[in-house]
């Protein structure tokens, strides 16, 4: 009977405790098998990169694809059609008016051709001082003079910096706005890693993930008021707004925490159930 017991019940002991001990190897497997995947579209053969990629162009525009390919634009899928329209199959009517082709805006209308996309950003914008001088005099910052054009980076606080806002004004009102945001945005980044650090145990974090993407937009378009006192006032709204989702992440951790302990204890569970089966076998011997 011991014998018999060794025989079928202790390959599936092993299995068992192997999952146990291996979990980040059946993490991989159920996430590769079983999750979806969000793939950008695929837009390397589009007639724009062709092009530019070519020796048929001005080489003063041959760098852009290079430099969109390094982007945050490119990371999720935005595409040359996605800002400049046209048509990305047809080379002979690529650049047609009639196919949406709007080409490189005029300097002064830069934020209303980003703001197709950024909407509250472009809003904010509009009403600060920066976008008022740009409409004014067509010489104020616009989007492009702080982010760039085509190798646009994923927005960070480290783009308020002497450099770049003293090439326009002193750095001073500008330095008081990174005070105000800093905190906020370390606050950020910590719950963003904490909801990464769940999704990798498999926790749910689809509604944090999503309050959290809406409260950072709203935060950083509230920047482009540049209006020092109206960042500080609503600077305590949007830490309330924080604290709640990173009580949910805390909870989301508890969850990882016992899974984690009952998986451990499962183990033992079967560690010992194997130990007595061997035990009996022997006896019986």
């Amino acid at each position: 009977m011991g014998i018999l017991l060794m025989r079928y019940f202790l390959p599936v002991i092993f299995f068992f405790s192997l999952i146990s001990v291996s979990e980040g190897a059946w993490r991989d497997i159920f996430q590769k098998e079983f999750l979806p995947t969000r793939e950008k579209p695929r837009v390397e053969r589009e007639v724009c990169i062709v092009c530019h990629d070519s020796d048929l162009i001005k080489p003063e525009y041959r760098g852009i694809p290079a430099e969109w390919r390094q982007s945050w634009h490119y990371q999720n899928g935005v595409s040359c059609r996605d800002c400049h329209g046209g048509d990305p199959k047809d080379a002979a009517k690529a650049m047609l008016p009639e196919r949406g082709f709007v080409g490189t805006p005029k300097y002064k209308a830069v934020p209303e051709f980003c703001g197709k996309c950024h909407i509250g950003i472009l809003q904010n914008y509009l009403e600060s001082g920066h976008g008022k001088v740009l409409k004014t005099t067509g010489k104020g910052p616009n989007c492009v003079t702080c982010h760039g054009s085509h190798n646009i980076q994923k927005a960070d606080i480290e783009i308020i910096n002497e450099k770049l806002c003293a090439t326009c004004h002193s750095y001073d009102r500008a330095k008081t706005m990174e005070a105000s945001l800093l905190l906020t945005e370390m606050k950020i980044k910590e719950i963003d890693n904490g909801i990464k650090s769940l999704k990798a145990g498999l926790i749910p974090t689809e509604d944090d993930e999503k309050v959290l993407f809406q409260t950072h937009a709203e935060f950083r378009a509230l920047f482009h008021t540049v209006d020092v006192n109206l960042v500080k006032d609503r600077t305590e709204e949007f830490n309330q707004r924080l604290f709640a989702i990173q009580i949910g992440v805390q909870k989301g951790f508890q969850e990882l925490k016992f899974r984690q302990n009952f998986s451990i204890f499962i183990m033992f569970i079967f560690i010992g159930l194997a130990i007595t089966i061997f035990l009996l076998g022997r006896r019986s011997e």
